[in-house]
């Protein structure tokens, strides 16, 4: 694997995404029938979607490599990417997306992990187009031709965009409660995501409705015991819920928050939270979101550590633990299809966010 720095691994990371974005199967679809014309493939449900084992995969796979493309100019395979990212990003293809959504009994379809990454890929686009600086470490400006090219897919995505945050703003107001597992219906997650894209999109509603759920679920929290991980986890729970929280208050709110939250940070309590989880088999496509829970542990310690006062003792407890949950993890994105369909993806967050 080359030099564990972004700029040196990014390479590899879309070489591993183009290795399965177009592997349809094997497969394992969230898929409603609701009569026997709806036994279809993948690839005719799904025609941006299809391949990466399921669908959200599918989804972060093309956000990375957008990310790729915005962040980093000098991309090997750019101009692949380019081509492979305009064949699946077509008004045809966007209408069967939507329409999909559009069928009985799909309004639970991939909620809300696959609605936060799917608004986290159009984020992306829109950042693209807006030519801002990358995000990435050591990332230099959108070039023309990706600029261009992230404002056409906008454009094109944006129906299949609307669907997903219309889906967040009907069923927020009715989620009397936050899910707080450590897999795909984690609400914070979702809530952070979404984020993303209200905030790119300047979506105000979407924006303000976060917030009041966040604060609704959130705010009264304190002494988190954090009891993790399960053996099926690829989110913390707890660390997931401050990474949320930190994205919804600002600083002198949230530093205050994170006290009650997790008061015995400073001294290494919950000690789980900065061991990084044992994988016992990477072949096990569940017990290997265990590699996943640390990377994306060592994704919300970067964040947290970048809040607190430098001053602060836990910022360098939070950079220490950044680092250990990214090395445990990143030597497995790459050996078995169960974890290499999706690991680069966590990989890319904890690195470059």
């Amino acid at each position: 694997m080359p030099t564990r720095t972004p700029d040196n691994i990014i390479d590899h990371f879309v070489e591993v995404v183009l290795a399965h974005i177009d592997r349809e199967f094997p497969n394992k679809l969230d898929h409603v029938m609701n009569d026997a014309a709806e036994i279809k493939s993948p690839r005719d449900l799904h025609p941006i979607f299809y391949g990466s084992f399921d669908w959200h995969s599918s989804v972060h796979g093309h956000w990375l490599l957008v990310r790729a493309l915005r962040t980093y100019p000098t991309l090997a395979r750019a101009a692949d990417v380019r081509t492979l990212l305009d064949a699946r990003f077509t008004p045809e293809n966007v209408r069967a997306e939507v329409a999909y959504l559009g069928r009985p009994l799909r309004a639970t379809f991939e909620r809300t992990y696959g609605w936060a990454w799917l608004l986290k890929l159009a984020a992306e686009l829109k950042l693209g187009a807006a030519a801002g600086a990358g995000a990435g470490g050591g990332a230099s400006k959108t070039d023309d031709e990706t600029r261009a090219a992230c404002a056409r897919w906008d454009r094109i995505l944006a129906p299949l965009a609307l669907a997903f945050a219309k889906r967040f703003m009907t069923y927020l107001p009715k989620a009397t409660y936050p899910i707080r597992v450590g897999t795909h219906q984690n609400s914070a997650f979702g809530l952070a995501l979404a984020l993303d894209y209200a905030a790119a999109a300047g979506d105000k509603p979407l924006t303000d409705l976060i917030g009041q759920k966040a604060r609704a679920w959130y705010a009264a929290d304190a002494n988190c015991p954090a009891w993790e991980p399960d053996g099926i986890d690829f989110l913390s729970p707890a660390l997931m819920e401050a990474e949320c929280m930190r994205r919804v208050l600002p600083a002198p709110e949230f530093v205050p928050w994170l006290d009650r939250f997790l008061p015995n940070l400073a001294a290494r309590q919950p000690a789980t939270l900065f061991l990084p989880a044992t994988v016992s088999d990477r072949t096990d496509g569940q017990i290997t979101h265990l590699d996943g829970l640390n990377l994306s542990r060592a994704w919300c310690w970067r964040r947290l550590g970048q809040v607190v006062p430098e001053s602060d003792p836990r910022r360098a407890l939070a950079e220490k633990a950044y680092q250990t949950h990214l090395d445990a993890a990143l030597p497995h994105v790459t050996g078995d299809y169960m974890g290499e369909h999706w690991l680069a993806t966590f990989a890319l967050l904890a690195m470059t966010e």
